[in-house]
């Protein structure tokens, strides 16, 4: 792919939505495009690996690890991030990333963005606080869920 159709790709996504160019164009400098086979494990819990991605296509399960079962957090799609701690740099991930479908996804060095943001301050404090929307919005997912598994309604229905 080149770096024409990656800026492309990258101007589509609703992460950069409300961006100045010059901050979608230093992104731009730092992406790659990856893609994910179907049931492929793209990190696991603790992993401390340092991508951040872009979901352009596909679908991917954020789980966690039980002893006898898998427990699917989300789901997330076209439009979403994924690995937003990878700029926590010697933190492990909080959950398990895995493929539900064939993925495509723009991926960023998480050593180069914190870099980008302590180089540029303007990119920084737009790409930081955008981040913690992501943060946010996997809270109150995460919220929902335990929510769910956890109502009296809930369990009544599953008797």
């Amino acid at each position: 792919m080149s770096a024409t159709d990656l800026y492309a790709l990258l101007h589509k996504h609703p992460f950069v939505e409300e961006f100045r160019a010059e901050h979608i164009d230093k992104l731009g400098g730092l992406a790659r495009q990856v893609r994910f086979a179907t049931d492929q494990v793209i990190f696991k819990e603790g992993d401390d690996t340092h991508d951040f991605y872009l979901i352009v296509s596909g679908r991917v399960a954020l789980e966690m690890q039980e002893p006898d079962h898998v427990l699917r957090v989300q789901a997330l799609g076209a439009g979403d991030e994924l690995g937003w701690s990878s700029v926590l740099m010697g933190r492990g991930k909080y959950f398990q990333a895995r493929a539900l479908e064939p993925t495509e996804a723009l991926a960023f060095d998480g050593v180069a963005l914190l870099e980008a943001c302590r180089s540029d301050t303007a990119f920084g404090f737009a790409f930081m606080y955008r981040m913690l929307g992501v943060v946010s919005e996997r809270l109150q997912a995460t919220r929902l869920q335990l929510h769910d598994m956890h109502s009296p309604k809930a369990k009544r229905a599953g008797t």
